[in-house]
């Protein structure tokens, strides 16, 4: 795979749940790390995703903000 973004995490899949739309898949990164995207319910059967199965979260953001209380 050859991709331009440069944040690209290697995770494990560790949930996915579909809906009629979209799809939320949990990605364990790291021990107690983990990472969740939606993609459309169509992306994630097409990539065949399922619990156990190598991902990879690609990041793209042109900014990232941090907030405190």
């Amino acid at each position: 795979m050859k991709i331009s973004a440069r944040n690209t995490i290697k995770g494990t899949v560790r949930k996915v749940i579909q809906g009629p739309v979209s799809a939320e898949v949990v990605l364990s990164v790291a021990p107690g790390i983990e990472i969740v995207a939606v993609i459309s319910t169509p992306s994630a059967k097409t990539l065949k995703l399922k619990k156990g199965k190598k991902a990879y979260a690609v990041i793209k953001a042109s900014s990232v903000m941090v907030a405190t209380d």
